[in-house]
């Protein structure tokens, strides 16, 4: 590939950020949670209620769409105190070292209709692995208070824990082990348009 391509590519690409409309997360209304298995028989479920980032996104050209998110760790919360601080903790997130978990999308590799693969970089405890996470977008809809647009993401995946450091367990009598490795993500995003 000549110079004058590649800086070709790179105004296109800078064209597009610069005229992809813009969507800030509104934390009163966006959620990351999770569900493990407990002891092989039962699922645990917990959230993160502080998420914040932007979606370049625009409907009709889904695959141009870029996601950058940032979610609190140090906010985990399962409605069990003794959890939730073990879960703060060395043993798992160890959030007083790595208090943010990031995802950062590298591209979208598919859509149809309403729904996406996004291709992105995931770090939790300064570990980065790259993922694939379902996509599901609803609207844009006009806010009811005239105060402008929202469009909302709802996006699922699954992780194995210790590929990011989290290797905490129990073994159990049974061969089996106390929490699962397995850890299925649910993000539910509501995103509020950003006029320049």
């Amino acid at each position: 590939m000549n110079t004058i391509c590649t800086i070709e590519i790179i105004i296109a690409q800078r064209e597009r950020i610069l005229t992809m409309p813009k969507w800030v997360v509104d934390a009163d209304h966006s959620v990351a949670a999770f569900s493990i298995r407990h002891m092989m028989i039962a699922n645990v479920r917990g959230q993160f209620n502080k998420i914040s980032g932007t979606i370049l996104f625009d409907p009709a050209n889904v695959l141009a769409a870029s996601v950058d998110l940032t979610i609190d760790a140090l906010n985990v919360f399962t409605g069990i105190q003794k959890r939730d601080d073990h879960l703060r903790s060395q043993d798992f997130f160890d959030a007083s070292i790595y208090p943010a978990i990031s995802f950062r999308s590298v591209r979208v590799d598919s859509a149809d209709c309403n729904q996406a693969k996004v291709v992105g970089d995931l770090t939790i405890r300064g570990i980065t692995r790259q993922m694939v996470v379902d996509v599901e977008f609803t609207g844009p809809v006009q806010d009811p208070f005239g105060e402008g647009s929202s469009i909302g993401f709802a996006a699922t995946a699954m992780i194995n824990r210790e590929d990011y450091g989290i290797m905490w367990n129990q073994p159990m009598a049974n061969g089996g082990i106390m929490v699962g490795r397995y850890v299925r993500l649910f993000i539910d995003i509501e995103a509020d348009l950003v006029n320049d």
